[in-house]
């Protein structure tokens, strides 16, 4: 009863024809609708606008990663981004690593920036987890930051001693999916190695139950669902040592640096030989998942929309 659709008409897979729409209509489309405040969930918001806004920066990987951006989108993100964090009445994230990173790099004061990170569907806590099959899991896009190409070399040496071992890469193929399946091949692990591709939700979920261990080796960053997803589902986990995954496995986690392959391939004959020490990270990574819930997440959300009203 309370919630109204608007038809906006545009194409969302047209990034041009979302920004033009973003800027030139939204701002007289709000105004008829005599809204108190807007809220963007997606890093950019309209430059003029006759109420407050709430925008949802999730990082800033525009800023630190230029390389992995088209030219003509990198100016786009770069302009609408700081634009947005500059009107903004109040800015929303997705860790508190992501927070300090706008406030160091926008100077938005902290108390502007709140950080509501997501919540895990109930569907992960309640998993039964098996975990007999030599079988790793990785669920990841394959994009170039989330460095899929070291865990193919990594799998690769550890597969040397561990023949048994499977590993299944869940995930749209991205921007450097044709990379990922060079490195393979490049290794011949056709038969070991599984590309999924996009899978539904109870696909993932199945993936999650048969894994005796996951591995997520990202080098950059906004937050990482599949890391708070594997804790959830009580999969023990091999990470990377970036925030904010550290802050989000918080001790839970066997930790990499993203850069040392050697690094991991230890970290996956650690879990591989020692099925108490699997079992403990498992325990305790569920238990700090419970803190990582969708209502959380909306009281902060609200709370945030309530003080930009009210300025």
């Amino acid at each position: 009863p309370a919630f109204h659709a608007v038809q906006t008409g545009v194409i969302a897979a047209s990034r041009p024809r979302r920004i033009v729409y973003e800027q030139v209509r939204l701002p007289g489309v709000a105004k008829t609708a005599k809204i108190d405040v807007l809220f963007n969930p997606g890093f950019t918001a309209p430059r003029f606008l006759h109420c407050p806004n709430v925008t949802l920066i999730h990082d800033l990987q525009h800023h630190h990663h230029p390389e992995f951006f088209k030219r003509s989108d990198l100016l786009a993100w770069r302009f609408l981004v700081w634009s947005s964090a500059m009107t903004a009445k109040r800015i929303l994230t997705v860790s508190e690593a992501s927070r300090e990173d706008i406030h160091a790099t926008y100077q938005v004061p902290l108390h502007r920036i709140h950080t509501a990170e997501p919540g895990v569907e109930p569907e992960f806590f309640t998993l039964a987890p098996i975990g007999n099959e030599p079988l790793i899991l990785c669920v990841s896009t394959l994009h170039p930051h989330k460095n899929i190409e070291r865990l193919v070399d990594a799998f690769a040496a550890f597969r040397a001693s561990r023949p048994e071992y499977r590993l299944i890469l869940a995930g749209m193929p991205g921007f450097h999916g044709n990379a990922v399946q060079r490195r393979i091949h490049h290794h011949g692990l056709e038969e070991a190695i599984t590309l999924t591709g996009w899978i539904p939700r109870p696909a993932i979920l199945d993936l999650y139950s048969q894994a005796q261990f996951a591995v997520f080796p990202s080098t950059f960053e906004g937050f990482g669902m599949p890391v708070a997803e594997a804790m959830a589902a009580g999969v023990p986990l091999i990470a990377s040592n970036i925030r904010p995954i550290t802050d989000i496995a918080a001790g839970t986690a066997l930790l990499f640096p993203p850069d040392n392959t050697a690094a991991l391939t230890a970290a996956m004959e650690q879990f591989a030989a020692n099925p108490a020490l699997r079992a403990a990270h498992a325990a305790s990574a569920r238990h700090r998942a419970t803190l990582f819930t969708w209502d959380r997440t909306a009281t902060i959300v609200l709370d945030a929309l309530e003080l930009a009203a009210k300025e």
